[in-house]
């Protein structure tokens, strides 16, 4: 993909602007419908093949694959060309964003807020958190590299070599943190997700992507982008009406839960983004540099971390909750973090001055 292809992601639409508000109308319809037809939520959950969930299969591969197909592995080459940036945004996605995520929840999930949890769901709302910070963002990443002015290069070429590395860091680290988390991990199960939810939507969206790009070239791939954009999002709130159809009699029972989930999200991506922000500072990076890489480090591939959730925990769980939640506040949270971004790039640019006539007085 080339540069001018990359520059075509625009602000968000008004139906990505307010998706925290169509998520709380669907966790309100799924609640109430929930409640009225419980036997439908309940065959609709029970309808698995190897522990997978049929119709949220379908839905999670509409949200997925045409994520997906903004990503263009060629971008590879690029890494080499901005390596502090790059290394930073790793660092923080698979040394820190996981782990930190676990800390997390043993503090607040099974400790300071347990008493106010089902003590059956405790584990499983850890386990849900895991798999949210497990999985670095794909395609939000775009928007927030836009709203901040980041080089589009360097965020085609973060986001494709984190999804690289997705196929193959996921299951390991998920697998190491949920066993220390004193969770059974169901390696098959785990696997599965993996290859359904990663490898094999990874390779449907490339070829998709290489079909179109040689019929319509780059401007016949923004346009079927753009046509198919709404269907993730549509997919996702589809997801969940029914995750929280399942899951409304928890609710009612205990409102705070959505509430007590959040804490540790928050935290997690308020640290991770000030994290990366100034250790791209420290080594000097470009401020166009460092908003992205600092957005890619705190945001989540939510879309994969329901799925997984779902596959591992089943449809009803406390993980399939948990990960819910990281929807519900994802945009609100990530548009503070790119206004912060913004109002401190005189900040950040004075640090580098001062860097600069330090290794130039050093010279």
């Amino acid at each position: 993909m080339t540069a001018a292809a990359v520059e075509a992601p625009k602000p968000m639409s008004r139906f990505e602007r307010y998706l925290t508000v169509w998520v709380a109308l669907c966790i309100v319809a799924g609640v109430a419908l929930g409640h009225l037809f419980p036997t439908t939520f309940q065959a609709i959950g029970s309808a698995e093949v190897a522990r997978v969930n049929l119709p949220v299969a379908v839905l999670i591969w509409l949200m997925v694959i045409p994520m997906l197909m903004k990503v263009d592995f060629g971008a590879l080459r690029e890494v080499g060309r901005h390596w502090r940036g790059i290394g930073v945004t790793l660092f923080v996605n698979w040394a820190v964003k996981p782990f930190s995520m676990a800390l997390l929840g043993a503090i607040f999930i099974a400790g300071l807020f347990r008493p106010y949890l089902p003590a059956g769901e405790v584990n499983s709302y850890i386990a849900g958190l895991i798999l949210l910070a497990a999985a670095p963002c794909t395609a939000m990443v775009f928007v927030w590299s836009n709203l901040t002015r980041g080089e589009p290069n360097f965020t085609l070429s973060q986001v494709a070599l984190n999804d690289a590395i997705m196929v193959v860091a996921f299951a390991p680290i998920v697998g190491l943190l949920l066993g220390l988390s004193a969770i059974t991990v169901p390696w098959e199960t785990l696997l599965l997700s993996v290859a359904l939810y990663i490898l094999v939507p990874v390779v449907l969206a490339q070829v998709l992507r290489g079909a179109v790009l040689r019929r319509g070239g780059e401007a016949g791939l923004q346009r079927v982008l753009a046509r198919i954009g709404p269907l993730s999002l549509t997919a996702l709130l589809a997801t969940l009406v029914l995750l929280f159809g399942c899951q409304g009699e928890q609710i009612l029972r205990q409102p705070l839960i959505i509430a007590i989930l959040a804490v540790p999200i928050l935290i997690q991506v308020y640290f991770n983004a000030g994290l990366a922000y100034l250790l791209n500072r420290a080594t000097g990076e470009a401020h166009a540099i460092a908003g992205p890489s600092t957005l890619i480090g705190a945001s989540n591939f939510f879309e994969l971390a329901v799925a997984a959730a779902i596959s591992l925990f089943g449809f009803s769980s406390g993980a399939a909750l948990a990960t819910v939640v990281g929807v519900l506040i994802e945009v609100p949270v990530m548009l503070t973090v790119v206004a912060i971004v913004n109002r401190s790039r005189g900040w950040y640019e004075a640090g580098g001055a001062v860097r600069r006539l330090a290794d130039r007085a050093r010279g």
